[in-house]
């Protein structure tokens, strides 16, 4: 954000911090966040990238379109392990994940 943005919406009264800072979580909770939308992220990309629809994903890892979607959309009720097994699904390799996992 522009320093001079920053300092009107703080003049006017706003207080500028980060998600955690707004969502009042610990460092562990950030972190686990952050894994989770990494992994959904490299997920849909993955996908994408090998041009497979969501529909075709979700036949292969036995599911459906829907649950496919909030996978993708880091939705909290999709078990970080589904998300692993959907990426491996797609061919990703160990070091594939690693990478996806430990980008800033």
């Amino acid at each position: 954000m522009r320093e001079s943005k920053r300092k009107k919406l703080e003049a006017n009264g706003w207080r500028i911090g980060t998600p955690k800072d707004f969502l009042g979580i610990s460092d562990e909770e950030e972190a686990y966040v952050n894994l989770r939308l990494k992994l959904a992220e490299g997920l849909k990309a993955r996908r994408q990238a090998r041009g497979i629809t969501q529909i075709g994903l979700a036949q292969a890892i036995k599911s459906s379109q829907s649950r496919v979607a909030k996978m993708e959309a880091g939705d909290p009720t999709v078990s970080l392990d589904l998300l692993v097994t959907s990426l491996l699904a797609l061919g990703t390799t160990n070091r594939e994940l690693a990478t996806i996992i430990t980008r800033p």
